[in-house]
Protein backbone atom coordinates (compact mmCIF):
# COMPACT_ATOMS: atom_id res chain seq x y z
CA UNK A 1 0.00 0.00 0.00
CA UNK A 2 2.93 2.45 0.94
CA UNK A 3 4.45 1.23 -2.23
CA UNK A 4 1.64 2.13 -4.30
CA UNK A 5 1.23 5.87 -3.03
CA UNK A 6 5.48 6.29 -3.26
CA UNK A 7 4.83 5.42 -7.02
CA UNK A 8 2.16 7.47 -7.62
CA UNK A 9 4.01 10.51 -5.79
CA UNK A 10 6.70 10.13 -8.29
CA UNK A 11 4.55 9.33 -10.87
CA UNK A 12 3.38 12.86 -10.48
CA UNK A 13 6.37 14.50 -9.56
CA UNK A 14 7.47 13.46 -13.38
CA UNK A 15 4.41 14.43 -14.94
CA UNK A 16 4.73 18.12 -13.27
CA UNK A 17 8.13 18.06 -14.89
CA UNK A 18 7.89 17.79 -18.28
CA UNK A 19 5.08 20.05 -18.26
CA UNK A 20 7.17 23.00 -17.04
CA UNK A 21 8.41 25.60 -19.17
CA UNK A 22 11.08 24.09 -21.83
CA UNK A 23 13.78 26.45 -23.76
CA UNK A 24 13.53 25.07 -27.52
CA UNK A 25 16.48 23.79 -29.18
CA UNK A 26 15.89 25.24 -32.71
CA UNK A 27 17.93 27.78 -33.03
CA UNK A 28 16.97 30.76 -35.68
CA UNK A 29 19.14 31.47 -38.80
CA UNK A 30 20.78 34.21 -38.58
CA UNK A 31 19.51 36.89 -41.35
CA UNK A 32 21.06 36.76 -44.50
CA UNK A 33 23.18 39.67 -44.80
CA UNK A 34 21.97 42.03 -47.72
CA UNK A 35 23.99 40.81 -50.66
CA UNK A 36 26.42 43.55 -52.37
CA UNK A 37 25.27 44.52 -56.26
CA UNK A 38 28.69 44.38 -57.93
CA UNK A 39 28.78 47.38 -60.28
CA UNK A 40 28.12 46.43 -63.83
CA UNK A 41 31.14 46.50 -66.11
CA UNK A 42 29.51 49.28 -68.04
CA UNK A 43 28.41 51.38 -65.48
CA UNK A 44 30.80 54.46 -64.05
CA UNK A 45 30.54 56.24 -61.10
CA UNK A 46 30.29 59.91 -62.57
CA UNK A 47 33.12 61.02 -60.66
CA UNK A 48 35.39 58.52 -62.45
CA UNK A 49 34.54 59.65 -65.86
CA UNK A 50 37.55 61.66 -67.21
CA UNK A 51 36.63 64.96 -68.99
CA UNK A 52 37.86 64.08 -73.21
CA UNK A 53 40.71 66.02 -73.45
CA UNK A 54 40.66 68.03 -76.70
CA UNK A 55 42.45 66.50 -79.38
CA UNK A 56 45.93 68.38 -80.16
CA UNK A 57 45.87 70.71 -83.16
CA UNK A 58 47.59 69.12 -86.27
CA UNK A 59 51.25 70.04 -86.98
CA UNK A 60 51.69 71.61 -89.79
CA UNK A 61 55.17 70.43 -91.26
CA UNK A 62 56.84 72.99 -93.47
CA UNK A 63 56.78 72.19 -96.93
CA UNK A 64 59.37 70.50 -98.38
CA UNK A 65 58.73 71.23 -101.93
CA UNK A 66 61.75 74.04 -103.26
CA UNK A 67 60.69 77.67 -104.40
CA UNK A 68 60.80 78.27 -107.61
CA UNK A 69 63.74 79.56 -108.99
CA UNK A 70 63.67 83.06 -110.54
CA UNK A 71 64.14 83.19 -114.41
CA UNK A 72 67.42 83.37 -115.05
CA UNK A 73 68.31 86.71 -116.41
CA UNK A 74 69.09 86.94 -120.05
CA UNK A 75 72.29 87.79 -121.82
CA UNK A 76 72.09 90.72 -124.37
CA UNK A 77 75.26 91.31 -124.99
CA UNK A 78 76.09 88.80 -127.58
CA UNK A 79 76.65 89.91 -130.94
CA UNK A 80 76.97 88.29 -134.79
CA UNK A 81 76.64 89.10 -137.33
CA UNK A 82 73.71 88.29 -140.78
CA UNK A 83 73.91 88.30 -144.40
CA UNK A 84 70.23 88.37 -144.85
CA UNK A 85 68.95 90.27 -147.24
CA UNK A 86 66.87 93.30 -146.22
CA UNK A 87 62.94 92.97 -146.25
CA UNK A 88 61.00 95.17 -148.80
CA UNK A 89 57.17 95.03 -150.20
CA UNK A 90 53.73 95.59 -148.99
CA UNK A 91 50.90 93.90 -147.91
CA UNK A 92 47.49 93.56 -148.58
CA UNK A 93 46.21 96.98 -150.51
CA UNK A 94 49.69 98.81 -149.57
CA UNK A 95 49.77 97.61 -146.04
CA UNK A 96 53.19 97.92 -144.32
CA UNK A 97 55.56 94.94 -143.59
CA UNK A 98 58.78 96.64 -143.08
CA UNK A 99 60.45 99.13 -140.69
CA UNK A 100 61.90 100.62 -144.12
CA UNK A 101 65.76 100.15 -143.03
CA UNK A 102 68.14 97.68 -141.65
CA UNK A 103 66.14 98.10 -138.02
CA UNK A 104 63.89 95.07 -136.76
CA UNK A 105 60.34 95.37 -135.77
CA UNK A 106 58.57 93.38 -132.49
CA UNK A 107 54.84 94.41 -132.39
CA UNK A 108 52.36 92.30 -129.85
CA UNK A 109 48.83 92.33 -130.91
CA UNK A 110 45.15 91.67 -128.82
CA UNK A 111 46.67 93.16 -125.46
CA UNK A 112 46.99 94.41 -123.06
CA UNK A 113 47.00 91.43 -120.62
CA UNK A 114 47.27 92.78 -116.98
CA UNK A 115 49.35 89.40 -116.28
CA UNK A 116 51.41 88.78 -119.57
CA UNK A 117 51.99 92.23 -121.13
CA UNK A 118 54.34 93.58 -118.06
CA UNK A 119 56.33 90.33 -118.05
CA UNK A 120 56.77 91.00 -121.91
CA UNK A 121 57.76 94.55 -121.02
CA UNK A 122 59.80 93.39 -118.15
CA UNK A 123 62.19 91.36 -120.85
CA UNK A 124 62.05 94.26 -123.14
CA UNK A 125 63.28 96.44 -121.02
CA UNK A 126 65.57 94.30 -119.36
CA UNK A 127 67.04 93.45 -123.29
CA UNK A 128 66.91 97.06 -123.57
CA UNK A 129 64.35 96.57 -126.40
CA UNK A 130 61.48 98.76 -127.83
CA UNK A 131 58.16 97.45 -129.19
CA UNK A 132 55.21 98.47 -130.77
CA UNK A 133 51.52 97.48 -128.71
CA UNK A 134 48.23 96.78 -131.11
CA UNK A 135 46.10 97.11 -128.26
CA UNK A 136 42.07 96.16 -128.27
CA UNK A 137 40.26 99.32 -126.72
CA UNK A 138 37.83 97.26 -124.74
CA UNK A 139 41.17 95.59 -122.57
CA UNK A 140 42.32 98.80 -121.64
CA UNK A 141 39.82 99.76 -118.61
CA UNK A 142 41.57 96.34 -116.85
CA UNK A 143 44.70 97.29 -117.61
CA UNK A 144 45.32 100.60 -117.05
CA UNK A 145 48.59 100.73 -115.58
CA UNK A 146 49.88 98.60 -118.50
CA UNK A 147 49.08 101.46 -120.79
CA UNK A 148 50.63 103.83 -118.87
CA UNK A 149 53.65 101.50 -118.77
CA UNK A 150 53.87 100.91 -122.46
CA UNK A 151 54.02 104.79 -123.03
CA UNK A 152 56.42 105.54 -119.98
CA UNK A 153 58.90 102.93 -121.28
CA UNK A 154 58.98 104.26 -124.75
CA UNK A 155 57.03 102.23 -126.74
CA UNK A 156 54.54 102.75 -129.66
CA UNK A 157 50.43 101.98 -129.53
CA UNK A 158 48.98 100.61 -132.05
CA UNK A 159 45.18 100.84 -133.12
CA UNK A 160 43.38 96.95 -132.64
CA UNK A 161 39.84 97.97 -133.19
CA UNK A 162 37.62 97.39 -129.94
CA UNK A 163 36.95 93.71 -130.03
CA UNK A 164 39.13 92.34 -132.51
CA UNK A 165 35.76 91.39 -134.52
CA UNK A 166 37.14 89.84 -137.65
CA UNK A 167 34.50 91.44 -140.29
CA UNK A 168 34.57 94.87 -139.39
CA UNK A 169 36.30 95.50 -142.46
CA UNK A 170 33.06 94.53 -144.21
CA UNK A 171 30.72 97.15 -142.05
CA UNK A 172 31.13 99.94 -143.94
CA UNK A 173 33.87 103.54 -143.51
CA UNK A 174 31.50 104.70 -140.94
CA UNK A 175 31.34 101.65 -138.43
CA UNK A 176 35.41 101.18 -138.83
CA UNK A 177 35.87 105.31 -137.72
CA UNK A 178 33.19 104.60 -134.73
CA UNK A 179 35.35 101.71 -133.74
CA UNK A 180 38.53 102.82 -134.31
CA UNK A 181 37.87 106.72 -132.60
CA UNK A 182 36.53 104.39 -129.42
CA UNK A 183 39.80 102.29 -129.43
CA UNK A 184 41.82 105.56 -129.42
CA UNK A 185 39.38 107.07 -126.91
CA UNK A 186 40.27 104.74 -124.38
CA UNK A 187 43.60 104.74 -124.82
CA UNK A 188 43.96 108.28 -124.56
CA UNK A 189 41.79 108.05 -121.82
CA UNK A 190 45.13 106.60 -119.74
CA UNK A 191 47.61 108.62 -121.52
CA UNK A 192 46.16 112.28 -122.67
CA UNK A 193 48.84 112.80 -125.02
CA UNK A 194 48.93 109.57 -126.49
CA UNK A 195 50.22 109.25 -130.04
CA UNK A 196 48.65 106.46 -132.05
CA UNK A 197 49.75 106.43 -135.51
CA UNK A 198 49.77 102.82 -136.85
CA UNK A 199 46.31 100.81 -137.22
CA UNK A 200 46.55 96.68 -137.81
CA UNK A 201 42.98 94.93 -139.15
CA UNK A 202 42.47 91.81 -136.48
CA UNK A 203 43.50 88.55 -138.77
CA UNK A 204 44.75 90.44 -141.32
CA UNK A 205 41.85 90.76 -142.74
CA UNK A 206 41.94 93.72 -144.39
CA UNK A 207 39.80 95.92 -146.40
CA UNK A 208 40.55 98.92 -149.15
CA UNK A 209 37.43 100.58 -145.97
CA UNK A 210 39.85 99.81 -143.45
CA UNK A 211 43.65 101.57 -145.20
CA UNK A 212 41.14 104.69 -146.37
CA UNK A 213 39.51 104.95 -142.85
CA UNK A 214 42.78 104.67 -141.15
CA UNK A 215 44.77 107.08 -143.22
CA UNK A 216 41.93 109.88 -142.46
CA UNK A 217 42.55 109.18 -138.84
CA UNK A 218 46.30 109.76 -139.25
CA UNK A 219 47.33 106.30 -139.07
CA UNK A 220 49.44 103.93 -141.15
CA UNK A 221 47.83 100.59 -141.89
CA UNK A 222 50.14 97.77 -140.43
CA UNK A 223 50.68 94.34 -141.94
CA UNK A 224 54.22 91.83 -140.81
CA UNK A 225 56.63 90.73 -142.43
CA UNK A 226 56.46 87.05 -140.23
CA UNK A 227 54.17 85.74 -138.48
CA UNK A 228 54.78 83.55 -135.63
CA UNK A 229 51.32 81.79 -135.47
CA UNK A 230 51.91 81.99 -131.91
CA UNK A 231 47.82 81.59 -131.33
CA UNK A 232 47.92 78.03 -133.63
CA UNK A 233 48.26 76.05 -130.94
CA UNK A 234 46.06 72.87 -132.86
CA UNK A 235 49.24 73.08 -134.95
CA UNK A 236 52.46 73.24 -132.71
CA UNK A 237 50.99 72.52 -129.39
CA UNK A 238 51.81 74.32 -126.06
CA UNK A 239 54.35 74.41 -123.83
CA UNK A 240 57.98 73.96 -125.04
CA UNK A 241 56.54 72.52 -128.59
CA UNK A 242 55.52 76.12 -129.21
CA UNK A 243 57.98 77.83 -127.45
CA UNK A 244 60.58 75.92 -129.98
CA UNK A 245 58.05 76.52 -132.94
CA UNK A 246 58.15 80.70 -132.60
CA UNK A 247 62.22 80.66 -131.67
CA UNK A 248 62.72 78.37 -134.47
CA UNK A 249 60.31 80.25 -136.88
CA UNK A 250 61.84 83.74 -135.73
CA UNK A 251 65.54 82.89 -135.97
CA UNK A 252 65.14 80.85 -139.55
CA UNK A 253 62.98 83.20 -140.64
CA UNK A 254 63.88 86.88 -139.91
CA UNK A 255 65.29 89.62 -142.27
CA UNK A 256 66.97 93.21 -141.45
CA UNK A 257 63.32 95.51 -142.14
CA UNK A 258 61.03 92.19 -140.83
CA UNK A 259 57.99 93.31 -138.40
CA UNK A 260 57.11 90.99 -136.94
CA UNK A 261 53.45 89.33 -135.17
CA UNK A 262 53.32 88.35 -132.40
CA UNK A 263 50.97 88.23 -128.93
CA UNK A 264 51.09 88.97 -125.73
CA UNK A 265 47.25 88.37 -124.50
CA UNK A 266 47.25 84.83 -122.67
CA UNK A 267 50.17 83.45 -124.86
CA UNK A 268 52.89 82.85 -122.09
CA UNK A 269 54.62 80.77 -124.54
CA UNK A 270 55.71 83.55 -126.69
CA UNK A 271 56.50 85.61 -123.57
CA UNK A 272 59.24 82.22 -122.74
CA UNK A 273 60.07 81.84 -126.12
CA UNK A 274 61.14 85.76 -125.87
CA UNK A 275 64.00 84.88 -123.38
CA UNK A 276 65.55 83.17 -126.28
CA UNK A 277 64.62 85.63 -129.34
CA UNK A 278 65.69 88.98 -127.53
CA UNK A 279 69.26 88.48 -127.36
CA UNK A 280 69.49 87.00 -130.59
CA UNK A 281 68.01 89.65 -132.49
CA UNK A 282 69.79 92.17 -130.75
CA UNK A 283 72.92 90.32 -131.32
CA UNK A 284 72.53 90.36 -134.99
CA UNK A 285 70.11 93.83 -135.93
CA UNK A 286 68.74 97.03 -133.68
CA UNK A 287 65.31 95.90 -132.77
CA UNK A 288 63.00 99.17 -132.23
CA UNK A 289 59.94 100.56 -131.42
CA UNK A 290 58.36 102.29 -135.03
CA UNK A 291 58.59 105.81 -135.05
CA UNK A 292 55.85 106.93 -133.33
CA UNK A 293 55.42 109.84 -135.44
CA UNK A 294 53.97 107.05 -138.10
CA UNK A 295 55.70 106.21 -141.48
CA UNK A 296 55.40 107.02 -144.73
CA UNK A 297 52.91 104.01 -146.34
CA UNK A 298 55.40 102.24 -148.93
Amino acid sequence: MIYLRVLAVLTATLALAACGPQTSTVSRAAPSPTPSVSPSPFEVEPAAIASPSPSPSPTVKPSTKPAPKPPTPMDCTGTATSDRTQATGTGPFGTVIATGSMDVALTFDDGPDPVNTPKVLDLLKQCGLKATFCVNGIKVANARSVIERIHNEGHTFCNHTWRHIRQLGSYGPDLIREDLTMTNNAIRSVVPDAKISYFRAPGGEWTADYVSVARSMGMTSLHWHLDTRDWESSQYGKGSSMVNHIINYVEGSCHPGSVILMHDYQKPDTTEALRTIMPWLKARFSVVALPRDGMASP
